[in-house]
């Protein structure tokens, strides 16, 4: 079972469809050996606090939590974002993890060049590899994708445009 590190922005993101089904966070968690940083824990505990559609996806996660590994890293203090996107990115590299699922989509370019062997993912990507192995129907994750990116006010993110229509039917 391949390996992959999950941030706090994916992992929101897939909470919030977790009502949904199919459930893309939880065909993650059965097909992946997902590992979260503490410091993603910390995020997702403080953003579940808040009484909006990411908190409430914050906590869909957190209910989650028996199904994925917890583990801490010392941090980089040279990188330059947040912990929890610092804390995933050492835990990738610690652990050669395959997979690094990420939504930050304007620091994109620095979580990739911080990578050493990972393959840097997004929510559009996860999707679209959950349609190639047969997991979910392209026409589940057009509406899976519609309703992140409502959540996620992504309408007008080009990355995510594009992501889209190699959803669609040809």
């Amino acid at each position: 079972m391949a390996r992959l590190i999950a941030d706090a922005s994916a992992l929101v993101s897939l909470g919030i469809v977790t009502d949904d089904d199919p459930d893309p966070l939880a065909l993650c968690l059965s097909r992946y050996e997902v590992v979260v940083p503490t410091a993603v824990i910390d995020e997702l505990r403080e953003i579940a606090s808040y009484d909006d559609v990411h908190g409430h996806a914050a906590s869909a996660v957190l209910n989650q939590a028996e199904s994925f590994t917890t583990q801490s890293v010392d941090l980089d203090a040279e990188f330059p974002l947040d912990d929890g996107e610092n804390a995933a990115v050492t835990l990738a590299n610690e652990l050669d993890a395959a997979l690094f699922l990420c939504d930050e989509f304007n620091q994109l370019g620095l979580i990739h060049a911080s990578l050493a062997d990972t393959r840097l993912v997004t929510t559009p990507t996860i999707l679209s590899v959950l349609v190639r192995t047969e997991h979910l129907s392209a026409a589940e994750a057009r509406l899976l994708l519609d309703a992140i990116s409502d959540a996620r006010s992504w309408g007008a993110n080009s990355y995510v445009q594009r992501a889209r229509s190699l959803l669609e039917e040809p």
